[in-house]
């Protein structure tokens, strides 16, 4: 299976959340095929020094607004755009306790806006979603099909049920309006633009064993997560948008590693001395977390290319700098 690519040259593309670490790498890769990309970003968790190599982009836009707050009047808006992908939310656990609100926001209002605003269009709608929708699996690894087993009122929440509401919202706009739409179930993904105080493993274990400082691992640190490097998650992202399909699609890789074999990786790519301390597990952790690839293998020709240690090493060179 093979998908041949739709979005390049003449199409123009909405990106909200694209100063963020994902986003502002699906940015670069559709500039590349010569897309002209309008970003809109809040800056709650995005940087502009994740875009700002763009500065003298011709076809490259950045608005400061907030899409919860529906599409501001600005020239760059007033023209149909062909795609639109839906990015924005923060996204890491810390930002759960600190901005609750607008997660929920972003993932309903903001949502909604964005749909309207394919509606009128005619353009393809792209839901970022997340790996998340499956809570705390009873399944493994999780394929599309599994509900999932989620805590509708704990601190990990206000992300779950954003995204799983967007996914409703999503498919509903599909079924009633006859929207093309497609939906991405985004696994654990680092590199570079990640914030290093973001409070997710990888950033954290980088930052800690670049210090010398004691690497603190979450319970027994034998709850596994599979890590994708972005390069791998946005072909992923474009294949899914140039597609036909609806989704929901997982995308990741199956590279999955307890914590504490993470940080035992990180410490030996930085050349530390760093011990590891066992610390308390946060509320709702998910025990286990690797995606069900079939889906994505067969309707995109999907296949991860990047290794967790090159991968680490990537990333590991762009917190040294």
């Amino acid at each position: 299976m093979s998908v041949q690519q739709r979005y390049g040259a003449g199409h123009r593309i909405l990106i909200s959340g694209g100063a963020g670490f994902v986003p502002s790498h699906v940015v670069d890769a559709l500039i590349t095929r010569g897309c002209s990309v309008v970003a809109i970003d809040n800056f709650i968790t995005g940087a502009r020094e994740n875009v700002a190599h763009l500065a003298d982009e011709p076809l490259f836009t950045l608005i400061e607004a907030d899409v919860t707050e529906g599409l501001p009047a600005h020239p760059a808006l007033a023209e149909r755009f062909d795609a639109i992908l839906h990015m924005a939310s923060p996204a890491s656990p810390t930002d759960f306790a600190k901005l609750p609100i607008e997660i929920l926001k972003v993932g309903s209002q903001g949502t909604m806006a964005l749909l309207d605003r394919a509606v009128a269009d005619a353009a393809r709608f792209l839901m970022a979603s997340t790996s998340e929708a499956y809570g705390d699996p009873m399944v493994h690894p999780q394929p599309e099909s599994y509900w999932g087993n989620v805590n509708p009122i704990g601190i990990r929440s206000v992300y779950d049920e954003s995204k799983r509401f967007s996914e409703a919202a999503t498919m509903a706009y599909h079924r009633f309006h006859g929207l093309s739409t497609g939906i991405v179930r985004i696994f654990n993904t680092y590199g570079p633009r990640m914030r290093p105080d973001d409070g997710r493993a990888i950033p954290t274990f980088i930052s800690q064993a670049l210090s010398g400082a004691p690497i603190t691992v979450h319970g027994t640190g034998e709850q596994t997560r599979s890590i994708t490097y972005v390069d791998d998650l946005v072909r992923g992202i474009l294949l899914l948008l140039d597609s036909d399909e609806t989704g929901p699609i997982n995308c990741g890789t199956e590279h999955e590693l307890t914590m504490v074999e993470l940080a035992e990786l990180i410490v030996r790519l930085c050349d530390s001395d760093s011990t590891i301390d066992l610390v308390p597990r946060t509320a709702d952790d998910p025990e286990k977390r690797r995606p069900d690839l079939t889906l994505a293998r067969k309707l995109l020709g999907y296949e991860p290319q990047v290794g967790p240690e090159e991968g680490l090493k990537r990333t590991i060179e762009f917190f040294k700098a």
